[in-house]
């Protein structure tokens, strides 16, 4: 199914996975929760609070807008002294303890946001130290600790890493990187799903093709993040091959290839909840559109991004900041505008779900004290700034069953 999960609606059926915003909106804000002023969106943030609001951040940073300071002092007050992040804390100023659920995804997707603004080389460092923590011997992750490897969880990682400035294939576990993890998650170039990825075994240890575990892991097969840019243009490969011993490279080309066969026909992916009938997965789509670009360039994507670009503005703005954020990643990985999708400005309408961002003015003086220090993350803001026209949970939180926002 390629329904991008939903934390809500996976912790609810007691399980511990999940990924990003689902179909219908997030459920309304309970009378007891309180929403930050700092915060992006307007619905419940209890599972998704971070994950939104680094997909947010970092959609701005890659269009070279500088997000306003409470909205980012938000975000890093979400941090446990240990470095990991949970979904949501509705009391940051309480220290975390046994009874807080912390996890890879939101923990990945903070090191993303946080490492393209610069300027938190302390909560990225922390958070990193947590993540290399809990890597399980395969060398990959679960959405939580100890929890079995999945694409999703992984591939998020290792975005995280590279933002950090690490060697994703040098972040390794008795003796396996990410990438060996996410080698066995890729399925043979022969029977049904050939060359896609699997979220995880199932239960007999069979791979089972997952189009959005497939564009995850695609990118993370690459060492990109959720904001991937697009790769040179080239023409897509003869078809699925094996070399021995396969490379995350020709994995991650396997993967896009499947992934272009799945919207061939209609331009995008399909998903169907139990007991509803198949319908457009908008947020998948977006995925699959940075994943066929980081891999064979945006001409690879056009048929999906231009579907998008006619199909998904309602669905953006029902769903709130982080399907914008998807967008955004998609008009990045393709060179397309964010500012002009189909006739919808993405930045004005993600910059709306929340706190104003800064006036270019203020980001520039900003931006150039950062600069004036020489440090590495200022390095990083100069490359996300240069890179915004021509740039990536699409997963929120990993899980077996996804629905999107």
């Amino acid at each position: 199914m390629n329904v991008r999960r939903s934390a809500a609606t996976l912790a609810a059926a007691g399980v511990l996975a999940a990924a990003s915003p689902a179909l219908a909106a997030s459920p309304s804000p309970s009378p007891s929760t309180v929403l930050p002023s700092g915060l992006y969106g307007d619905t419940d943030p209890t599972y998704d609070g971070v994950w939104r609001q680094s997909l947010a951040l970092l959609a701005q940073r890659t269009v070279s807008v500088t997000p306003a300071a409470k909205a980012v002092d938000w975000l890093t007050g979400q941090q446990c002294a240990n470095g990991a992040f949970a979904a949501f804390r509705a009391e940051p100023a309480r220290a975390c303890d046994a009874k807080v659920m912390v996890d890879s995804n939101s923990t990945a997707a903070a090191v993303q946001a946080l490492s393209a603004l610069g300027g938190h080389e302390d909560a990225t460092g922390k958070a990193v130290t947590w993540l290399k923590s809990v890597q399980n011997e395969d060398g990959g992750w679960g959405y939580a600790p100890g929890g079995a490897s999945d694409a999703n969880s992984t591939a998020v990682v290792i975005g995280a890493l590279t933002a950090a400035g690490e060697r994703p294939a040098e972040v390794t576990k008795g003796g396996r990187s990410p990438y060996d993890a996410l080698l066995k998650l890729a399925l043979p170039c022969t029977g049904e799903g050939a060359g896609a990825f699997a979220y995880q075994p199932d239960k007999k240890g069979a791979l089972t093709a997952n189009a959005d575990a497939t564009a995850a892991a695609v990118v993370g097969a690459l060492g990109a993040g959720l904001d991937a840019t697009g790769g040179k243009d080239k023409k897509a490969g003869t078809g699925c091959a094996e070399p021995d011993p396969l490379t995350p490279e020709q994995a991650a080309a396997n993967g896009a290839g499947y992934l272009a066969k799945a919207v061939a026909a209609d331009g995008h992916l399909t998903s169907a909840l139990a007991g509803a009938p198949e319908q457009p997965d908008y947020g998948n789509t977006a995925d699959a559109v940075v994943a066929l670009a980081a891999q064979g360039g945006a001409d690879r994507a056009a048929k999906p991004l231009a579907w998008l670009e006619q199909n998904a503005a309602a669905w953006a703005k029902q769903s709130g900041p982080a399907a914008y954020a998807q967008l955004v990643f998609a008009a990045h990985a393709t060179r397309a505008d964010p500012r002009d999708f189909g006739g919808t400005d993405l930045v004005r309408a993600l910059n709306a779900t929340g706190p104003a961002p800064q006036p270019a003015k203020a980001a520039e003086n900003t931006s150039d004290k950062k600069d004036d220090g020489g440090s590495g993350a200022g390095v990083w803001w100069m490359v996300g700034a240069g890179l915004a026209a021509g740039a990536g949970i699409g997963f929120l939180l990993s899980g077996r069953r996804k629905q999107q926002l």
